[in-house]
């Protein structure tokens, strides 16, 4: 299994329609935002689900219904659930969730995940080959990526799924293509099966930077509202097609 070559990431973990009221939140609005996105070119979807208040949830019962729904009106696209804690939830429910959804395609933060101890990571990553589950590793930062290696059966392969987070934890969530850098001196052209997501308005040219160094792409209103010229994007479809060429 390998990662989609351009995954949508649409809502996140926090934003709201008073973020962009074109952001989808409900099962219905991921589902029509989905269509229009595979439309504009994005073959996978990075999908998160919000509670009856619009909060960050994690339940695996949901997930399966969310992921029976967009089999039935996509059935082409490729689906990742998140793990993301998003401040309310811990490491044995994050992995319990992995491995309970019924998705094929997990996204997991190395850092997150091991916050009460390595040995989680470590059976979490096991049990999930075993069930044929492709987790991609979230990295913030190289530090990350060291510690990833440390707890990985069997490190870093061709088939590791990971994604390198640029700009999350810098002064106003702004990213640049050189924060790429660090990360690809880590791999140090080991094969891996990479993307790269970005945050603000440097997302554009984050991405563009990833495919020219053979890596794929997620882009969406998780990680950015904005158009590379500062203008705030009609959707997420039209931040799609604004970066569905760099292929």
């Amino acid at each position: 299994m390998q990662l989609p070559s351009l995954m949508v990431a649409p809502n996140g973990a926090s934003k709201t329609h008073d973020d962009h009221p074109r952001l989808p939140l409900t099962l219905g609005e991921v589902v029509r935002c989905a269509r229009d996105c595979a439309a504009a070119g994005a073959d996978g979807l990075h999908l998160h689900l919000r509670d009856g208040e619009g909060g960050h949830l994690l339940d695996s019962g949901a997930y399966r219904e969310a992921l029976t729904e967009l089999a039935r009106a996509l059935p082409g696209l490729a689906v990742q659930v998140t793990t993301e804690s998003g401040g309310r939830y811990g490491p044995g429910h994050q992995a319990h969730v992995a491995l309970h959804s019924g998705a094929d395609m997990v996204s997991v933060s190395v850092r997150e995940i091991c916050r009460e101890g390595e040995g989680l990571a470590a059976r979490l990553y096991d049990e999930a080959a075993a069930r044929g589950i492709a987790i991609q590793h979230i990295l913030y930062d190289r530090e990350d990526a060291v510690h990833l290696e440390r707890v990985l059966p069997g490190g870093v392969q061709a088939e590791t799924q990971l994604i390198f987070v640029l700009g999350r934890y810098v002064a106003g969530q702004a990213s640049d293509p050189a924060m790429l850098e660090p990360f690809m001196y880590w791999l140090g052209g080991r094969p891996a099966d990479w993307a790269v997501c970005a945050f603000g308005r440097g997302e554009t040219a984050c991405l563009r930077a990833a495919v020219e160094a053979g890596g794929k792409m997620r882009v969406g209103f998780e990680n950015s509202l904005l158009h590379a010229d500062g203008t705030v994007a009609e959707d997420n479809a039209a931040r799609v097609r604004a970066v569905a060429g760099f292929r």
